[in-house]
């Protein structure tokens, strides 16, 4: 049985991670051998086996990993006994802030969804499907209430929101004028402009 541990405490399944996302972001997903993963992490490949079947479920878990916790922010914002209009604001800059705070997983994973299998594809297909159902949830919830507009349909609405989120890779440099918060105030602000009445 692998060692759960290194010296220092940190879980393999979690330097194994660390290991790919370091090495995925500075070679890309296709041109980093699961040889090199194992001697970053500092294990061996029937460690790595023991945690993730393949290559491709460690690209998978880094960006499940960062959707896994946006959807529980999410759901919390969704769920909080306020205005609709506040739990979208927050809800919209959240995304943005924990995107940035996950560059380089979102950044792995756009560049290299294709490589998925066609069964985890899918499955993550699924998971961005129940993350932007939710969100879109909370702009149809205003539409109904007439607190937004319902001039631009809540589908497009959101996909106009995500596509900038989505790109924050390309372009968004953390030495910027803007911090984190305030580049996501902007843009949850954008949106609620987009929706006024």
């Amino acid at each position: 049985m692998p060692r759960t541990t290194d010296g220092d405490g940190t879980p393999v399944p979690q330097r194994l991670l660390a290991a790919a996302t370091r090495l995925f972001a500075e070679q890309g997903y296709d041109r980093t051998s699961v040889q090199e993963i194992v001697e970053a992490a500092g294990v061996t490949k029937g460690a790595l086996y023991h945690y993730f079947g393949s290559k491709d479920d460690l690209l998978h878990e880094v960006y499940a990993r960062v959707l896994r916790v946006q959807q529980e922010r999410l759901d919390a914002f969704a769920d909080a006994d306020e205005p609709v209009e506040r739990r979208l604001r927050a809800a919209a800059a959240d995304v943005v802030v924990t995107t940035i705070e996950n560059l380089d997983d979102a950044s792995i994973f756009f560049r290299s969804m294709h490589h998925l299998s066609p069964e985890k594809n899918k499955q993550v297909r699924a998971e961005r499907r129940r993350y932007h159902e939710r969100f879109r949830a909370l702009i149809e919830e205003g539409q109904r209430t007439g607190v937004f507009s319902t001039a631009t349909p809540a589908d497009l609405v959101v996909d106009y929101h995500f596509g900038s989120v989505h790109h924050l890779s390309t372009w968004y440099r953390p030495d910027g004028p803007l911090s984190p918060q305030e580049l996501a105030d902007h843009l949850a602000d954008l949106l609620l402009r987009a929706l006024r009445p």
